[in-house]
């Protein structure tokens, strides 16, 4: 980070810390502080960011492997950094987090208003390094081989770096649960748990994203959730609870729609859209229609479905695209025209989805084929330019001289018309 400064700075960036062409960015490693520090509570860096006369600075502690960050370390870390003004203390861990703010660890309020705490995966700084590279934003030779050479290492078995690979035994407890028939509870810690594991795998899942189209995927999350972890958590398990579903939403650069990922603990699914509006200057049904199977032409159909919009509040159809193809004329509907699609693909795990390292897998492989058979090819509909026709019957001379013979002839009717009136108007 010190080093190559630009990667350094983009990381900082995402935790919403400003750098300038002016900013110098210093790195410390096994610190020992003023006060409060013994051998039992030492950091494994400091960073210290200097620009001009302001200051900002970040403990960092690191794990690898498959040792977790605890809440009693972190505690005394925030003291540690209360006691010596430092802002902020950053975790790396084969943990993952939705967000940098959302840590992957329950702190106490109390412990969380010493220091600012961010938190990021090594899964994370692995593909911002392979993007950084790969997108030429590294301009100097040296720097471009110090940070190749970190790729190396990270991507190596022996550094201890790896991604989701399993979810909590929770997982299967709630998988049975729903398939016996039972009911769920919000609040019960099985299902908070599998909460958190689902956005730990759908963090790792955007990360297996970027690193496979060279652009950075994110995970969107609304924005009252981004500025309070324990809504989204809240509401999350309620939705689980209640509906027996999860749901994320990813945004890929310069692609027709977000997509769309639940999985379903009844059906034992899990399913990947995209919705698009369809092109407004066609007017019939299957016109609309033909405009989305020419995007799909070179997909599989085997598992997509193709779910259809109308106007008002009337419920959705749906056909298969296998269907859609051999008789387009079956997605009809009498005296209304398709307002918009949404593209689905669905894969049943059947038993597979309550095996813990299974289902990870297998989400894993379904939605990179998702985005390849489906999202890659879907563009959205936007009206196209007026076009100048070309043979005008009466065409319009907007010249400084046309508009002024305009005018006078327009004084001349008007003066005529006057005196007309005035005439009309005299003694009988």
């Amino acid at each position: 980070m010190e080093t190559v400064e630009d990667f350094g700075k983009a990381l900082l960036s995402d935790l919403g810390i400003k750098t300038g062409a002016r900013t110098r960015l210093e790195a410390y490693t096994e610190v020992v502080l003023q006060k409060g520090g013994d051998a039992k509570v030492r950091p494994d860096g400091l960073l210290v960011l200097r620009s001009g006369a302001t200051r900002w600075t970040a403990l960092v502690e690191a794990k690898v492997g498959n040792t977790d960050l605890t809440a009693q370390q972190l505690e005394s870390y925030l003291e540690l950094a209360r006691l010596n003004g430092i802002d902020a203390l950053l975790t790396i861990s084969n943990q993952f987090a939705p967000l940098p703010s959302h840590h992957p660890v329950a702190l106490s309020g109390a412990s969380m208003k010493k220091a600012s705490l961010w938190h990021w995966s090594w899964m994370y700084v692995l593909t911002q390094a392979t993007l950084h590279l790969e997108n030429g934003d590294v301009g100097d030779r040296e720097q471009r081989v110090i940070l190749n050479e970190m790729i190396r290492f990270l991507s190596h078995p022996s550094a201890g770096v790896k991604g989701f690979d399993q979810m909590p035994a929770a997982w299967t407890a709630v998988a049975n649960a729903v398939q016996a028939g039972g009911t769920l509870s919000a609040k019960s810690s099985d299902v908070q748990e599998v909460v958190g594991a689902w956005y730990q795998e759908t963090r790792d899942l955007s990360l297996i994203l970027s690193r496979q189209l060279g652009e950075e995927v994110s995970v969107k999350v609304p924005r009252a959730h981004v500025a309070d972890p324990g809504l989204r958590i809240k509401e999350d398990a309620e939705r689980l609870a209640q509906e027996c579903r999860l749901r994320s939403i990813f945004s890929v650069p310069n692609t027709a729609a977000a997509i769309e990922v639940a999985v379903d603990f009844n059906r034992r699914s899990v399913y990947a859209s995209m919705r698009v509006a369809a092109p407004g200057d066609r007017k019939s049904t299957k016109a609309r229609l033909t405009w989305l199977l020419r995007q799909l032409a070179k997909s599989k159909p085997e598992s997509v479905h193709v779910r259809f919009y109308w106007p008002g509040r009337g419920a959705c159809t749906q056909h298969p695209l296998t269907v859609l193809r051999e008789c387009p004329e079956v997605a009809e509907e009498s005296g209304k025209v398709v307002s918009s699609f949404e593209v689905v693909y669905a894969r049943d795990l059947a038993g597979r989805f309550a095996q813990r390292k299974n289902f990870v897998a297998d989400l894993e492989q379904a939605i990179p084929d998702f985005y390849e058979q489906v999202g890659q090819h879907l563009k959205a509909w936007q009206p196209q330019a007026p076009k100048i026709k070309e043979s005008r019957a009466d065409p319009v001379d907007v010249g400084t001289e046309a508009i002024q013979k305009e005018a006078e002839i327009e004084a001349s009717e008007r003066n005529a018309t006057s005196g007309d009136l005035d005439q009309r108007e005299g003694p009988a």
